[in-house]
């Protein structure tokens, strides 16, 4: 009895690791295509207003955003909410910290980053790269820093805004990839491109 048990548990456990591990290059092309397109129109976007070494700050979390809604589509730290709220909120508690406690990076790195992430926590809105974006408003170069609140509309609130846009057409061009996981919010997305379908 315990030798078929632990017999079914290995069986069991290669058929997980190899579904796992299989590729999809379809899959692969679509996630490089999604990621290519939002920073590159960010990118473009955000080079009209920042200097162009000052946008590799600002990419580093919206590169960290990409990996999740384009490679990792079904995770809950994927979906809209997060996507768009995590970072807000993280820019906004960035900010906040950057204007009102002194210059000590010592303390206000890490109490930015903290704070963000109960924030998130407490709204539901957990996106791993809100932490950097909070930690960009206190330790971003003075450009950045200059932004003040602005910074939380533009870049990040303008950046989500596009890599969303962005993940709606490319994560539900194929059948295997739906997003938002939410099917109420998807089935309403396919209804509104039939209609657009059919008036044409």
């Amino acid at each position: 009895m315990v030798k078929k048990k632990i017999r079914r548990g290995i069986r069991l456990s290669k058929y997980i690791i190899y579904k796992e591990t299989l590729v999809d290059y379809k899959e692969n092309f679509w996630s490089f295509a999604g990621a290519f397109i939002g920073i590159g129109l960010i990118s473009y976007a955000q080079s009209f207003q920042l200097a162009q070494h000052e946008n590799l700050f600002l990419i580093g979390s919206f590169g960290a955003s990409s990996v999740l809604i384009f490679g990792a589509i079904q995770s809950p730290l994927a979906q809209p909410r997060n996507l768009i709220g995590g970072p807000f909120i993280s820019a906004l508690i960035g900010v906040t910290i950057y204007k009102y406690l002194p210059d000590i990076v010592w303390l206000t790195a890490p109490l930015a980053v903290s704070l963000s992430i109960v924030a998130m926590q407490i709204t539901k809105t957990l996106h791993p790269p809100g932490g950097a974006t909070a930690l960009i408003a206190v330790i971003g170069s003075d450009k950045i820093k200059s932004l003040g609140y602005f910074y939380v509309i533009s870049p990040v609130l303008m950046g989500s805004l596009i890599l969303f846009a962005v993940a709606l057409i490319f994560n539900n061009i194929t059948p295997n990839r739906k997003y938002p996981t939410d099917k109420r919010f998807t089935d309403s997305i396919k209804k509104v491109f039939r209609l657009k379908k059919y008036q044409n």
